[in-house]
């Protein structure tokens, strides 16, 4: 090392009262680690850098993980806060009519959906004026729809579904069909001694739902749903 090091005074003083300011700089160390490894010569083996690389690249990977779930918990709370917004604004409404229409226009703009569709068994034939009045939310079908029209899908008896569709694959959306690229599809449980429903989420975006997402929010939601049903329909 020269005892005359060719540098200027007053940078000089600057880095030996502030060294830390170095020290804190990742492209100065790496730059000052490289100059080092130069002046070394290619027949010296730097265990020491080696070292430092791997801790470097170890340090790198847990600060990526670190984002990873920081980035995870703030998408976990903004779909808590979603349902919980549309929860609240499903209960507003105090007739059976208004809860519905409520159901595929405020909720489903704030669960970010393009169809909502409300489908309840019935053995009983024919045509009710009070659904076809409801039609662009209420669907009623026969026994065994439910459980045909998810298990098809390999659904099994979970009681939220997610997939992905092809354009028009379920006429279930109607008139937005050729529209609708994935789904979530909730079983309902009215009580004993009534059949069972479904409410079915329909999304343009083919990445809004799929079978990898966590279900334990609309669980929550289908849960919520069930409980008012149950009071319109008793």
């Amino acid at each position: 090392m020269s005892s005359n090091p060719k540098m200027d005074d007053h940078l000089r003083e600057q880095i030996i009262n502030q060294p830390d300011v170095i020290l804190e700089d990742q492209d100065l160390m790496h730059a000052l680690i490289a100059a080092n490894e130069r002046a070394m010569g290619g027949n010296i083996v730097d265990l020491r850098g080696i070292a430092m690389d791997r801790l470097e690249a170890r340090l790198d990977r847990l600060e990526d993980t670190h984002r990873s779930v920081i980035a995870a918990a703030y998408d976990n709370l903004a779909g808590t806060n979603q349902v919980h917004r549309a929860i609240l604004r499903m209960l507003d409404p105090t007739e059976f009519e208004a809860f519905l229409h409520n159901l595929a226009g405020e909720v489903a703009d704030i669960l970010r959906v393009d169809s909502v569709r409300l489908v309840l068994e019935t053995a009983q034939t024919g045509s009710d004026p009070a659904v076809q009045k409801l039609g662009d939310v209420l669907t009623v079908a026969e026994p065994g729809f439910v459980a045909r029209y998810i298990e098809n899908e390999r659904g099994g008896d979970r009681q939220v579904t997610l997939r992905q569709l092809g354009a028009g694959a379920s006429t279930l959306h109607g008139s937005a069909a050729a529209h609708i690229h994935s789904e979530a599809c909730m079983r309902l449980d009215f009580g004993d001694g009534r059949l069972p429903g479904m409410l079915v989420l329909g999304a343009e975006d083919p990445h809004q739902f799929t079978p990898q997402q966590g279900t334990d929010l609309l669980t929550f939601f289908a849960g919520v749903f069930e409980r008012s049903m149950r009071r319109w329909l008793s």
